[in-house]
């Protein structure tokens, strides 16, 4: 994070530039209230980076939820789209490289698309006990 920042401002900032620049409306369902550690927000900053390269070039939606909530159990990270969807057979690098930066944080990240509805990608990294 630049400066000092919280994951909620860096995604907040970022999530304004990108929706400026696609078009693409975002709609923040949740951001983290309490601080993250610098290794899990950096690699969640990265998988919403791709998650969102994603949408840009491949989805055509028009909309994008997001959302990032950390409790008890750990921190939960959705990307939600209305696009076209795709088969996740086909899953390229990019969900590739997503599900290496949450497997690093002990996390996982699943893809769930239906065809012509969007796609939703999930990240989850448990508490460290």
């Amino acid at each position: 994070m630049r400066g000092g920042q919280s994951l909620a401002e860096a995604l907040e900032s970022y999530l304004a530039e990108w929706s400026e620049r696609t078009g693409i409306t975002v709609e923040t369902w949740a951001l983290p209230a309490t601080d993250v550690p610098s290794r899990v927000s950096s690699g969640v900053m990265t998988t919403m980076r791709e998650a969102l390269s994603n949408v840009e070039l491949h989805s055509r939606a028009r909309t994008v939820s997001i959302a990032v909530t950390v409790g008890k159990s750990g921190l939960r990270m959705t990307v939600s789209d209305n696009g076209q969807g795709f088969p996740t057979s086909g899953a390229g690098r990019g969900i590739a490289r997503m599900r290496a930066a949450f497997a690093e944080l002990g996390g996982t990240l699943s893809v769930n698309s239906v065809h012509g509805e969007g796609t939703t990608v999930t990240g989850v990294v448990p508490r460290r006990r």
